[in-house]
């Protein structure tokens, strides 16, 4: 993102992804409660304005259509102050996010928290993996200025809360440094 369009915006937009079970939405709820930001989860946003192309029976989920859901929120995000939750970060525009939060959760912790969900099969093999190869921080790293993009350990409410608190700190502060 260029300065002289993060400078348009009077508040931050931020980007919290990580694979499923990283505590995304536990987070940018208290995140957005802490700073007064807008929380977009993307997974409800898909269902409540069926911005998606069918159900994926294998990995039990709907096939999101990166197109619609960049349509829909692209107003939205121009104007900033905006928490976007998604596990996956390559299709949203640079311009969009001023921080990019990955989340990680140590793997036999996030096996635990995902098999609590009922992920089986290919759909729980398929996320450990994810984590275990760091697929996401290295899509946001590929997909971002590096600069922009956080790595935050997320295995407690401890994690959690401390990474609320320095996300926050950040954004208290983003006005002043853009």
């Amino acid at each position: 993102m260029s300065g002289g369009e993060s400078a348009m915006r009077s508040k931050p937009n931020i980007l919290v992804t990580g694979t499923p079970g990283t505590g995304k939405t536990s987070t940018s709820e208290a995140l957005a409660e802490a700073t007064h930001l807008r929380h977009i989860n993307i997974g409800d946003l898909v269902k409540d304005k069926k911005l998606h192309d069918g159900w994926d029976d294998q990995l039990q989920c709907y096939i999101i259509n990166e197109d619609l859901v960049c349509d829909e929120l692209e107003d939205i995000m121009e104007e900033g102050g905006n928490i976007v939750d998604y596990h996956g970060c390559d299709f949203f525009p640079e311009r969009w996010f001023d921080r990019v939060v990955v989340l990680q959760t140590e793997n036999s912790i996030l096996y635990d928290r995902l098999s609590k969900r009922g992920y089986t099969g290919a759909k729980l093999t398929n996320n450990i993996e994810c984590e275990i190869f760091q697929e996401l921080l290295e899509e946001a790293k590929e997909s971002y200025r590096e600069e922009i993009v956080v790595a935050m350990k997320s295995d407690t409410v401890d994690d959690m809360n401390r990474n609320v608190t320095v996300i926050t700190e950040w954004v208290s502060s983003w006005g002043s440094a853009t």
